[in-house]
């Protein structure tokens, strides 16, 4: 069974923008998937918007929750797993395979 783990791994910032300080811009995201030995990973980015006069929480106050919210609408979840779970299916069951010559089965270098 393939398990996948969801992380944010950066969140680029403006130091100064309307008045705020660190004002996350962008959301760094990556999505993990272990199925025993065989893995394979996903990664990508969300642009976010700060308007000015809206409310704003300090950088140093964000959630994980906060931010996977503001993300989660532009990321398709089950299409990213569906794809994942293909890398490792082929991992498993390759397509394309190098046996070894078969004049050369049995020689001894």
């Amino acid at each position: 069974m393939t398990a996948y783990t969801w992380t944010i791994i950066s969140m680029p910032s403006y130091a100064q923008i309307d008045g705020e300080s660190d004002v996350v811009f962008e959301v760094h995201w990556q999505c993990d998937a272990t199925d025993g030995s065989f893995a394979a990973a996903s990664a990508g980015s969300v642009p976010v918007t700060y308007t000015a006069g809206s409310p704003f929480t300090l950088y140093a106050d964000l959630t994980q929750e906060q931010v996977w919210g503001w993300i989660n609408p532009s990321i398709d979840r089950p299409e990213i797993e569906a794809n994942l779970q293909a890398m490792i299916d082929e991992q498993k069951n390759p397509p394309v395979v190098t046996p070894p010559l078969p004049w050369t089965q049995g020689v001894l270098a």
